[in-house]
């Protein structure tokens, strides 16, 4: 969910002190990518899963509060609205059986969420937008009681002057509204990954992500339908970029000041360019003093965790000191565990492959054409094309089966990761492709065929997510 705060009410004099905090914490961060600080241990992986609270009748329930106080586990939380969670992992280091162990603890984490659920009178759904959600269920009556939503809120209306935030998405269909508030993005949930990673090869590491970021999301893609409409494979990508958009010009797209989006460019030799980035580029949101020591940089991070880059840089503090990480957050929610740790793996390999490569693949990629990927993939999925370095336009199936999923094979492999279980995620994800069925393929097929009501499919996509099984042996 972010960091806490403590007010949500904020000075003239309180941005300028922020502000002055921030610029002497972005230098003290330069000097410690001068001096080296930060762990070498790397390619400790982790998650986060944002899900959904439902009722019988597979409405949003807004009792996350109450859930969570049940619950009391500390490593599922609040999300943007009353009627969505998020459940954290515990990082592990990517080798061995750590797929197996990751999927083990979201298997149990998850049914512990469900038997508490139940006891409520609530279900739980992972997917990446709920099919049946209407717009006048996304209200400020039903945000979290957490200071930092309100405080985002009231601070991104500030930037908009006031002006409500414009939803424009042409996918199969068109879908236009306003929204006087930013409740459109408690409608997109997601399954982030993160990957820590040595200084000295987080650049390799963050262009690699922004590169395997389209075929990702095209195969991974969950979320076709938003307010009674089909919109885009992955409709999350636009409705996100679009929920809490401070600026109101340019395309979807659009690099300059865009508080979620796929970047600038790639790095040129470390992460510290996306932290000046970050200062020059993005006006403060949530400007919290803390008389902390410039060591703990907490209004860096601070400032960071109001910028949604589809890859985001992240700076982590633990009992060994500072670390290095990636967020990778182009992941829907969902369908199943399966799939998600498939997905998940998917990452990880092709980004261990690629930034081992002998050639740097950004080198003969432009980022114009990988983010340009990128946002064909979640508008058309495992159709779309890819340019991909030495192939040209490959379809995204076609890429995946043929070079993309083996090479992540090489790359878990090269991790230490059991061959078992890179077997198994290879498996799923190869058949995957081949059968063309991912999460949002799935829900377009079932509509067309059944001709029913979004509660129909969800009811139906429940009891599947339920079996366990992954999409691709979904029947229709």
């Amino acid at each position: 969910m972010g960091q806490e705060i403590e007010t949500a009410s904020f000075s003239d004099d309180d941005f300028a002190q922020f502000g002055n905090r921030l610029e002497q914490e972005t230098a003290h961060l330069r000097s410690m990518f001068d001096a080296g600080v930060f762990a070498d241990s790397h390619e400790i992986a982790g998650f986060e899963l944002e899900a959904w609270l439902i009722d019988s009748d597979t409405r949003p329930a807004p009792v996350n509060e109450a859930f969570l106080e049940r619950l009391n586990d500390p490593l599922v939380v609040h999300e943007l609205s009353r009627f969505n969670i998020e459940l954290n992992s515990t990082p592990r280091l990517l080798k061995g059986d750590a797929l197996a162990q990751m999927s083990s603890e979201l298997e149990a984490r998850w049914r512990h969420c469900i038997d508490v659920a139940t006891d409520m009178e609530t279900r739980l759904a992972m997917t990446g937008i709920l099919p049946v959600v209407k717009e006048q269920e996304l209200t400020l009556q039903n945000m979290s009681a957490v200071k930092r939503y309100k405080a985002l809120n009231e601070q991104i209306l500030r930037l908009r002057r006031g002006s409500p935030l414009r939803l424009s998405i042409k996918g199969v269909e068109d879908l236009q509204t306003e929204h006087s508030d930013v409740m459109l993005e408690s409608a997109a949930t997601s399954f982030q990954v993160h990957m820590q990673v040595r200084p000295d090869q987080a650049a390799r590491y963050y262009n690699a992500a922004c590169i395997v970021s389209a075929p990702i999301v095209a195969i991974a893609s969950n979320s076709p339908y938003l307010f009674g409409r089909n919109l885009w494979h992955e409709t999350r990508i636009p409705l996100f970029e679009q929920s809490v958009n401070t600026t109101e010009t340019g395309s979807l797209a659009m690099t300059g000041k865009r508080r979620v989006t796929f970047g600038h460019g790639y790095i040129d030799s470390s992460m510290m360019e996306l932290f000046e980035e970050n200062l020059a580029l993005y006006p403060v949101l949530l400007p919290e003093v803390h008389q902390r020591d410039t060591e703990e940089l907490y209004h860096l991070r601070l400032h960071n965790g109001t910028i949604w880059r589809w890859n985001r840089p992240l700076i982590g503090l633990d009992e060994h000191g500072y670390h290095l990480r990636i967020e990778h957050r182009v992941i829907p929610s969902g369908p199943t565990i399966a799939d998600m740790m498939a997905n998940a793996a998917l990452f990880y390999g092709l980004v261990q492959a690629l930034a081992h490569k002998a050639e740097a693949p950004e080198r003969r990629l432009p980022f114009e054409t990988a983010r340009e990927n990128f946002y064909r993939a979640a508008r058309d999925g495992l159709s779309s094309p890819i340019e991909w370095p030495g192939r040209g336009a490959v379809q995204a199936d076609d890429l995946l089966r043929s070079e993309l999923i083996p090479l992540a094979g090489e790359g878990l492999a090269s991790l230490g990761v059991d061959d078992a279980d890179i077997r198994q995620m290879i498996r799923i994800l190869d058949d995957r492709a081949a059968s063309g069925q991912t999460g949002s393929a799935w829900q377009r097929a079932y509509c067309a065929q059944h001709h029913c009501s979004f509660r129909d499919m969800t009811e139906a996509y429940l009891r599947n997510q339920q079996s366990g099984r992954p999409v691709h042996s979904w029947t229709v």
